[in-house]
């Protein structure tokens, strides 16, 4: 960008999908089944969900069984996410000022988000939240960029969104176990539609001029055109890295009474499923 137009700062980046929330549902990859089951760490749990955008994540979390909260900074991100998961409770929120009460979640889980957060902030909310020996999740799709086509993309779209370098925070915070990672893969099957969705859903496109982002969208379908598949479309590899990490012990003993979970987040006391009615829910203030 010029001098005449710099960069917005990154809390204006973050809240800037909304006005590109319909693309960002249809262009945006989702993540492979054995890469959320890995997230959750075991049985069926109560889960909170941050930042869950248009529900990419949430739609999985809900069909793998778990009893999924859901919260989001953007109106309309979240309108998308309540027509897709209908099911799910969903509350305006940022992860700054998390709307439930201590100790009453087994998993917080954040897709692709996490290094928008102010996270000393977030983390200490993260971590009043959760159960004891309950764990936060992260996730991220990253486009495979050990591919030069992928990389050519790579430079018309930015690189920014699969950035995990912030999983740092995690893994030197206090109120947090040892970080635990690992990857795996993803395909997106794209066509000349949808590569155009993709694009739209960038941060960075949502801020551009309209004159900007003309003639990034001409850049996107030249690059298409130039890869020579047409109706065939492309198939884009993502390496979807995943971080995990327990909740520290607490000083001590949980008064809520609560099942405790095990080490690898699992419920000592069986599954932590809930219709909506039972103590579980009732400590997760989305009235």
């Amino acid at each position: 960008m010029s001098d005449e137009h710099p960069a917005p700062a990154p809390v204006d980046r973050a809240r800037s999908f909304g006005s590109v929330a319909d693309a960002y549902d249809r262009g945006r990859p989702s993540y492979p089944a054995e890469a959320v089951a890995w997230l959750m760490g075991g049985e069926a749990k109560v889960v909170l969900e941050l930042a869950a955008g248009t529900g990419k994540l949430t739609r999985q979390l809900v069909d793998q069984g778990h009893a999924v909260f859901a919260t989001e900074p953007d109106e309309a991100m979240l309108a998308v996410l309540r027509a897709r998961v209908p099911e799910v409770s969903v509350k305006v929120a940022t992860a700054e000022e998390v709307p439930a009460n201590d100790r009453s979640v087994d998993v917080v889980v954040v897709a692709q988000a996490f290094h928008w957060f102010d996270h000393d902030a977030a983390l200490a909310e993260i971590a009043r939240v959760l159960k004891p020996g309950g764990h936060v999740a992260l996730v991220w799709n990253s486009r495979d960029d050990r591919i030069p086509w992928v990389r050519r993309l790579g430079d018309i779209l930015g690189m920014q969104d699969g950035n995990t370098t912030s999983a740092q925070h995690l893994a030197d915070s206090d109120l947090f176990g040892e970080l635990e990672e690992t990857t795996f893969k993803n395909w997106q099957e794209i066509d000349r539609e949808s590569i155009l969705d993709l694009a739209r859903s960038r941060s960075s496109f949502a801020t551009m001029d309209d004159a900007e982002r003309e003639d990034n969208l001409a850049k996107v379908l030249a690059f298409y055109d130039d890869y020579g598949r047409g109706m065939d479309g492309m198939q884009i590899p993502y390496v979807t890295r995943c971080y995990r990490a327990v909740v520290a012990d607490p000083a001590g003993p949980d008064p809520s009474g609560l099942p405790t979970s095990g080490p690898d987040g699992s419920s000592q006391e069986g599954p932590s499923v809930s219709d909506g009615t039972d103590t579980d829910m009732l400590l997760i203030d989305f009235r």
